[in-house]
C-alpha cells in the first residue's frame, strides 16, 4: 500500500478532474482506500473489464467496484449492482436494458462512505 503522500503526489500529474476528485474522495476513507491506491497509478494498472468477467466473477446480489472500465462484450445474468470510473456506451446500454444498477465511484463514495458490502474487481 501506498502512503497518502505518495498517492497526493501522484495524483498531481493527472490531468482528469474527475478522476483526481474520486481519488482525492477515497484517499479521506479507509474503507475505500484500495481504490485510492490503484486510480492514482498508472493507467495500465487500472482494471478494463467485460461484462462476462464481471458476471463469472460475482454473485446475485453483490455490489461490485471496477477500478476502471466496464467493457461491453459479454452479458450479466445476475442482479448486481456496479460501480466505476467509467463504462463503454454499448456496456451502458447493456445494463441499463438488464435494470443493472450501475454509478460512478465518486458517487458512491458521496453516497456511503464506509463501503458497506464492496466487492473489488481488478
Amino acid at each position: 500500500m501506498k502512503s497518502k503522500t505518495k498517492i497526493s503526489k501522484q495524483t498531481e500529474r493527472k490531468s482528469d478532474s474527475e478522476l483526481v476528485e474520486t481519488i482525492r474522495l477515497a484517499k479521506k476513507s479507509k474503507a475505500w482506500f484500495a481504490i485510492a491506491n490503484i486510480l492514482s497509478g498508472p493507467r495500465k494498472n487500472r482494471a478494463e473489464m467485460n461484462l462476462s468477467e464481471i458476471d463469472k466473477n460475482s454473485n446475485s446480489g453483490d455490489f461490485i467496484v471496477i477500478p476502471g472500465k466496464v467493457l461491453s462484450q459479454g452479458e450479466i445474468s445476475k442482479k448486481i449492482k456496479i460501480s466505476a470510473i467509467g463504462f463503454s456506451e454499448k456496456a451502458k446500454e447493456k445494463l441499463l436494458n438488464s435494470k443493472i444498477e450501475i454509478s460512478y465511484i465518486q458517487d458512491e463514495i458521496k453516497k456511503s462512505p464506509e463501503a458497506k458490502g464492496i466487492k473489488i474487481l481488478k
